[in-house]
């Protein structure tokens, strides 16, 4: 049994590391380096160049062989080379499995934030919409991107245009164009030698480093307009002084901004919308309540308050609501969405009660917040939680260590997102995807070679990443987060209405955490997390709207229709009526809409016995559904759109903060004596925002701000 190649078969010798029956009939490379020494424990593969049994199989093996792989002791034979080493590891990333955590999970590329100087970021002109491209990432139950809406045009007031003036693209368009696919540049610029190119961006980048201007202002769409537009003009253009800037051209910018409130207007009228709104503190302590209207076109700036010297009682904010639902016009808001504490919830109380049509409605993502919050102080969740922390502390805080993270990761570990809570259950989600190249860090010469390996906190962190228990700890804190993260997505995003599908997702989250959690000895670990949940969402999102929305939701309701459900239906038809009741009050028009939600449950009737509305329930998004298939319910379809169209957070008040701090502390001084510029609220600062919106107005769809005279 012995070959040519052992010394020991020469002399006759059994040589078990070449006889076959103690290898598996396999092509991994492992093999040549490895053989069972037990026949009765194949799991255990003992190395041929060290002598050395690893249990865990021939991976493990691999991985002992190879290198920087968590606990596998790197084999310390003389006979083991570079070259060994390459093709172990070369193997192993080839081969390597990508489990998703829970259920459902999708493949999808997590983008990495920096985190930088807040005041850094306002600097900069372009500003991440209140849709930022985290909240636009597809998940199962997220909806489709719109197409962006262009850009306001600005038309020069000249009338005497020569030919070439008329037919020569504007500056909106040629960056429209630049921004496409098939865009090609000009002749007159490809001839055009380099070093005039690299004069002009000298010349722009010294204005940047001079006036201290942050870098991602050069991305900004309005930018690349302006710059477009001064080539346009020709030579000889002198740009705006300071005091066209403060005086003339700000207001010119105010009146812009408020034509592009027709098409919102246009939306409430037909959808119905939503008041949203939300307080916060600025550095100077003030306290500020933002408001916002949310409907399919966007969402929309109304205005923000300065509320410093008031009480803020039920009474005082139910007053600030009641007189924006006025200016909106009553029957146009169909729901007033804020935070879920004491004071909004009794203000909201008393909004309904003067108010008969109108719904108040708790914050959803402030309510998965506090689900997360909660989740994450169980013991099971505490002590993970808190290690990731030390851990990312400990290499953020150190230049070297860091730098090699980054080498080894190639990108970041600390993922800001929209609440402090579900920032850590993304850093532990971050942390695990990069676990391989973290753990060969630990393990590796940049490591073991710098002097924070031999100090306490380094050898605790050490031990972190390199712990089993540790790792296998973060994935029950993932498998018991990420169905929650899924729906937070979505509620926290005001691009698409969320309504008609938060009851459903959270029905769906919950089935995927139990079947996460079904192995026996983590049974008593459910039930903690299951009644957080039921607390959480019973105590502040038992909503009938929810349950409308989700009766008037074809693609989520007709399912449960037909898997027999009746007391989930008739739970459903029962907040339906609830909302009709309310809603409606002329008691002809709810008889015509009771029998026609009738109808559209049975789908019968003219309406909802069509083929193709059968065929496009659940293909189409309840707004398009009803508007293409509920005409001939006409009164059901008016009832509907209103109550599918709605959004279920107020995160939009909650985002760029920073940027209303700093529009503010940077005009100030301008608007102090200029009392003629236009006449608004007490302390408000709508005009100032105005020059905000109007920016972010060019690079989404749906975004405006409401300037009153």
């Amino acid at each position: 049994m012995a070959t040519n190649d052992s010394p020991a078969s020469v002399n006759g010798e059994y040589d078990p590391t070449t006889d076959k029956a103690r290898k598996a009939k396999s092509d991994d490379p492992g093999w040549k380096y490895g053989y069972w020494a037990n026949l009765s424990n194949r799991n255990e593969v003992t190395c041929i160049l060290c002598g050395i049994p690893q249990k865990g199989g021939i991976k493990r093996l691999k991985q002992h062989l190879a290198g920087g792989y968590g606990d596998a002791k790197l084999c310390q034979s003389k006979n083991l080379t570079t070259a060994i080493r390459k093709e172990m590891r070369d193997y192993l990333e080839q081969n390597k499995r990508k489990r998703p955590l829970f259920l459902d999970e999708e493949d999808e590329p997590t983008k990495v934030v920096e985190v930088v100087d807040v005041e850094a970021e306002a600097s900069a002109i372009h500003h991440p919409s209140s849709g930022t491209a985290a909240k636009q990432r597809r998940s199962t139950y997220q909806f489709t991107k719109a197409a962006p809406k262009a850009a306001p045009k600005v038309a020069p007031k000249s009338a005497n245009k020569s030919v070439v003036q008329m037919l020569r693209k504007t500056p909106e368009e040629v960056v429209e164009e630049r921004y496409s696919d098939s865009y090609q540049p000009t002749i007159t610029a490809s001839l055009k030698p380099k070093e005039e190119m690299d004069y002009v961006d000298m010349q722009w980048a010294l204005w940047f480093y001079e006036c201290g201007i942050s870098f991602n202002a050069a991305a900004a769409k309005q930018f690349q307009i302006a710059v477009e537009a001064s080539i346009q003009y020709g030579s000889g253009y002198i740009p705006p002084t300071p005091y066209k800037l403060g005086e003339p051209l700000l207001k010119e910018a105010v009146k812009l901004t408020s034509t592009s409130s027709g098409d919102h207007e246009k939306a409430w009228n037909h959808y119905g919308c939503t008041l949203m709104s939300d307080g916060w503190t600025d550095r100077r302590g003030r306290h500020l309540i933002n408001f916002l209207v949310n409907s399919p076109e966007g969402t929309y700036f109304l205005e923000s308050v300065d509320a410093s010297d008031e009480v803020h009682d039920a009474n005082m904010l139910a007053g600030l609501l009641e007189e924006r639902i006025q200016k909106i016009g009553q029957y146009k808001v169909v729901q007033v969405v804020t935070d879920n504490g004491a004071n909004y919830k009794a203000a909201g109380r008393l909004l309904m009660e003067k108010i008969p049509t109108i719904y108040w409605t708790p914050c959803a993502a402030h309510c998965l917040d506090l689900m997360l919050e909660d989740i994450g102080k169980l013991q099971a969740f505490k002590k993970p939680i808190a290690r990731a922390r030390r851990v990312t502390t400990f290499i953020y805080r150190h230049a070297r260590i860091l730098n090699a993270m980054r080498e080894k990761t190639k990108g970041d570990l600390v993922r800001p997102a929209a609440t402090r809570f579900a920032t850590s259950f993304l850093t532990l989600k971050s942390l695990h995807k990069h676990k391989d190249p973290l753990q060969s860090l630990f393990v590796s010469e940049a490591w073991t070679g710098n002097k924070l390996a031999k100090t306490r906190a380094g050898q605790h962190v050490h031990d972190i990443v390199l712990s089993t228990e540790f790792w296998h700890s973060v994935e029950d804190c993932l498998r018991a987060s990420g169905p929650l993260l899924i729906v937070l997505r979505v509620v926290d995003g005001d691009e698409k209405p969320a309504m008609p599908e938060v009851a459903a997702l959270m029905n769906h989250a919950k089935e995927k955490i139990k079947l996460s959690f079904s192995v026996q000895s983590k049974r008593a670990l459910l039930r903690k997390i299951m009644d957080i949940i039921d607390r959480r969402w019973e105590n502040q999102m038992d909503h009938p709207l929810y349950g409308a929305a989700l009766f008037l939701n074809p693609g989520k309701f007709h399912p449960i229709v037909a898997a027999n459900d009746d007391a989930a239906v008739g739970d459903l038809r029962g907040s339906f009526l609830d909302v009709l009741g309310r809603m409606v009050e002329d008691e002809e028009t709810r008889k015509k809409i009771d029998a026609q939600a009738t109808d559209y449950e049975k789908l019968r009737g003219p309406a909802f016995s069509n083929k193709m509305a059968i065929q496009n329930l659940e293909s189409m998004n309840p707004i398009d559904w009803w508007c293409s298939y509920g005409g001939r319910a006409i009164e059901l379809q008016r009832f509907a759109r209103r109550i599918v169209s709605l959004c279920a957070s107020s995160s939009g008040c909650e985002r760029n903060w920073s940027i209303f701090e700093f529009v503010s502390s940077i005009f100030s001084k301008i608007i102090i004596g200029k009392q003629n510029l236009l006449m608004y609220a007490s302390y408000s600062f709508v005009f100032l925002f105005a020059i905000f919106q109007f920016c972010r107005s060019t690079q989404r769809k749906g975004t405006g701000c409401c300037i009153r005279d």
